[in-house]
């Protein structure tokens, strides 16, 4: 017998989300059902909602929940366990097969997701996606840890495996820019260098570990970046005296940001040492114009992270371990709190920057 659920779909041809009431299918072999206590509300699914599509979608790839009922397969988790739930397969190297991506039959045909999908008070999905956890977790705040955290704080530690002292800018201090704030502290950066458009972010950021905050719509935060980190002992090939951070995150990924990141890099030190790493983090809206010239004198390099080059079994327990520790402060990190039945207003508000840190679903 199926699971009754309320799922968000977003249909075919209008980017309203609406709310269906159907039975998810009992778990194939590889498959869990989970009753979900919190789904992260993610920027990418903004994208989802405004690209044409053949055929209805279901959204959300990050939450937090507990087993209902287990595939004969399964072996990674059991009914009763507390689970997150995540787009990134927990242990891809050990894998045997690819993981089943989650579809439902809706209203109006079938209806597929990337991976999972989270906007509903049950989901569906393959075990590679599910993650066990400590039944004692906050139940709601961890929600982001599947996407928003993960994104952006292994973007820093695993990624570019930033090390203590080195010199970071992040672009968009959103919920992934914040994580991205974060993991620089964790890893002992200095300066740390937010930049966003939003006065009220910046500031924000500044109580996650930011030692800096730039506002782009006052000043061209390139040149402030080089300000603020001219090393007058170190020259590059033109003789200038190098600036510009060790490594530049862009956590947004519109054309603009994704143009900063690499002139924002430090400038190679000729013949002694090269120049920073620009790391492309949010989802790419646009294609982008690179300097070549600027890359081949300054030996920078442009990069790109997904989903934080995370393997979440092992990247899992870290984060949880910081914010129990306090250092990972989610609570403070989540600004507003929805029900399945606001989520139009929940994409609205995310879609008007509205939203200062990150958004979560809550259900009952």
């Amino acid at each position: 017998m199926g699971t009754p659920a309320n799922v968000v779909v977003l249909p075919k041809d209008t980017a309203t989300l609406r709310i269906e009431s159907l039975h998810l299918p009992d778990p194939g072999p590889t498959q869990v059902i989970v009753k979900q206590y919190a789904s992260g509300i993610c920027h990418s699914q903004l994208h989802q909602m405004h690209r044409p599509r053949p055929q209805p979608v279901i959204l959300g790839h990050e939450s937090t929940g507990v087993v209902l009922k287990t595939g004969s397969a399964v072996s990674h988790v059991q009914e009763g366990d507390t689970v997150l739930v995540t787009w990134v397969p927990r242990d891809a190297g050990a894998a045997n097969a690819p993981p089943v991506t989650a579809q439902l039959e809706v209203s109006d045909g079938i209806a597929i997701s990337e991976n999972v999908f989270t906007w509903a008070d049950h989901t569906i999905c393959d075990q590679q996606y599910v993650v066990k956890v400590d039944p004692n977790i906050k139940k709601d705040v961890t929600a982001i840890i599947g996407c928003a955290v993960m994104t952006g704080a292994g973007a820093v530690i695993n990624t570019a495996k930033v090390k203590a002292g080195q010199s970071v800018v992040i672009f968009g201090v959103g919920g992934v820019g914040l994580s991205a704030v974060v993991g620089a502290k964790v890893a002992g950066a200095n300066p740390i260098i937010a930049v966003d458009l939003d006065d009220r972010k910046l500031s924000f950021a500044k109580t996650f570990g930011a030692t800096h905050v730039i506002n782009a719509s006052e000043v061209d935060p390139v040149t402030a970046i080089h300000e603020m980190t001219t090393q007058s002992d170190q020259f590059t090939i033109l003789k200038s005296p190098v600036s510009g951070a060790d490594y530049a995150f862009d956590c947004i990924g519109i054309r603009s940001t994704m143009e900063q990141i690499v002139p924002a890099c430090r400038s190679g030190h000729f013949g002694a040492a090269p120049g920073g790493t620009a790391v492309l983090v949010g989802v790419p809206s646009t294609e982008v114009t690179l300097n070549a010239i600027d890359v081949l004198l300054n030996e920078k390099q442009f990069i790109g992270s997904i989903g934080g080059s995370c393997a979440p079994d092992r990247d899992f327990e870290k984060f949880l371990k910081w914010h129990n520790e306090g250092t990972l402060d989610l609570e403070k990190m989540v600004t507003a709190r929805y029900r399945l039945e606001d989520i139009n207003a929940a994409t609205q508000a995310l879609e008007a920057g509205q939203i200062q840190g990150r958004a979560i679903l809550e259900f009952d």
